[in-house]
């Protein structure tokens, strides 16, 4: 019998037999599944690659899903190596990306063009795998990320790329969120976890509960917006349809954040709602959202200087043994960095040597610097922070120039934008599989293409099936770099 079926004590002591809830779960999937389908979305098949991706990446790798199935398969041999199964997984889903761009008549030199940062940043994460310790891993974990743009490829170049987006989007919280609930409240034993602090916390489906945290703040703000935008439509009986199913996927979201107990994630989210809210404030001037920008982060910082605004705020949160842990380990990898200029090559740090000697440091065995930045800086040294902040300001201009190009689209960008650089602040979230690295490229990766000799970019539905009479552009032909 799969594990995920034994009975829990939790249950029994509300009184709800977890075998009821789980076939409710599943009724539940399967009509908010048929209703989906029931629709028709204008999307391909091929819309499942890079939902799956998002599954995958957003809650637990293939070799625990078989796992938790009482299917005995090989898992990750050691944290160098990682699993072959997982690996065949991840390139399968790449292969058929590749193959679908391919029959789809991509054009990649365009796309390399308007991208321009983003190959560099690429490239010299190439470079970097050449001083690795290891060399053939850092490799493999180089190849994995490409997995994310082309995932996105395969969205961006549906027939309507936009309605594509909110399927990818529904689909994949039909999924998450009310399983989620299921495993943290009725299957404990797979749904919860003691943290590496020593506390026990809510998971749900994924790994950990920062995991959770950030697939709440990346689906959450996406859902927001798309609650926004069908808030918008003439009513109707599709309009009230739509409402209510994503004001209940945001009411689950929301308590899944709430169980999580992540303030980092928590704070994110909160203030991509509030920047998304604010753009549609008329005193804001888009043209001069840099200025905003700039005058936001000096007073951010200023206040931070005299009066430790998040200090206060984490200790109202209840979280200070943790970020006071998370000070004594950036302290740890401060003071032993040995190269600080290359680093230690692409995703090489926490390996070998260098991750024992962490683990003799710290009883909770961090695996990751629990900063985005520091993250990149002990990997890649000094030099890729200056390709980090040259490509996170192209990114900005990016999201700036979707607002003045299509506000509403822009609106989404910006909001998620800022989440991320706050998420990043005390999570590692520019790296390999995370779902937050995968949320940045689909704000910053740009693609158009040729249709009657003309660059033009797909319709912008909102409600799926319903086309407006004047279509808006997702991505403007004007966004090179």
């Amino acid at each position: 019998m799969p594990p995920f079926l034994s009975h829990s004590g939790l249950a029994a002591l509300i009184g709800l037999p977890p075998q009821l809830m789980l076939v409710i779960t599943l009724g539940f999937l399967f009509y908010i599944f048929r209703r989906d389908f029931r629709e028709r979305p204008d999307v391909t098949s091929a819309i499942w690659l890079p939902t799956i991706w998002l599954l995958i990446i957003a809650s637990r790798p293939v070799t625990q899903w078989l796992s938790i199935l009482g299917l005995p398969f090989l898992g990750a041999t050691s944290i160098e190596e990682g699993s072959p199964v997982d690996a065949f997984c991840f390139f399968a889903l790449m292969a058929l990306g590749i193959y679908v761009l391919n029959r789809r008549q991509v054009r990649f030199s365009s796309i390399l063009r308007d991208n321009g940062w983003l190959v560099l940043f690429f490239t010299y994460c190439f470079i970097a795998v050449f001083w690795s310790d290891f060399p053939a891993t850092s490799f493999k974990r180089w190849l994995k990320i490409f997995g994310h743009p082309i995932m996105l490829l395969v969205l961006f170049s549906e027939p309507h790329p936009r309605v594509a987006l909110v399927t990818l989007m529904k689909r994949c919280s039909y999924v998450l969120f009310p399983v989620s609930v299921l495993w943290m409240k009725y299957y404990p034993e797979i749904g919860r976890k003691c943290d590496e602090w020593g506390i026990m916390t809510n998971t749900g489906i994924t790994q950990g509960k920062n995991e959770l945290g950030a697939v709440c703040v990346v689906i959450g703000l996406f859902l927001f917006w798309y609650f926004l935008q069908v808030w918008q439509q003439p009513k109707n009986l599709e309009r009230r349809k739509e409402l209510i199913l994503a004001g209940f996927l945001l009411l689950v979201i929301g308590y899944c954040l709430r169980k999580a107990h992540s303030s980092t994630s928590t704070i994110s989210f909160l203030l991509g709602v509030l920047v998304m809210l604010g753009l549609a404030m008329r005193f804001v001037n888009k043209r001069i959202i840099g200025l905003y920008a700039v005058t936001g982060i000096l007073i951010l910082a200023v206040a931070q200087v005299c009066f430790d605004w998040y200090g206060s705020i984490v200790e109202l949160s209840g979280h200070e043994s943790t970020i006071e842990g998370r000070g004594h380990l950036w302290a740890f990898l401060w003071a032993n960095d040995t190269s600080p200029i290359f680093g230690t090559g692409f995703e090489s740090y926490w390996l070998g040597d260098r991750l024992q000697n962490v683990w003799a440091e710290f009883r909770w065995n961090p695996t990751h610097a629990h900063n985005g930045y520091l993250e990149a800086y002990i990997n890649l040294g000094a030099v890729v922070l200056c390709f980090l902040l040259a490509l996170l300001v192209a990114t900005f201009c990016k999201c700036r120039q979707d607002l003045l190009n299509d506000f509403q689209w822009g609106r989404f960008t910006m909001g998620s934008f800022i989440a991320i650089l706050a998420h990043n602040w005390t999570e590692a979230g520019f790296k390999g599989l995370s779902v937050i690295f995968f949320s940045l490229f689909l704000v910053m990766l740009r693609y158009r293409r040729l249709q009657n000799a003309e660059e033009i970019t797909a319709p912008s539905e909102i409600i799926s099936g319903v086309e407006e009479q004047e279509s808006e552009l997702i991505y403007s032909s004007n966004n090179n770099w």
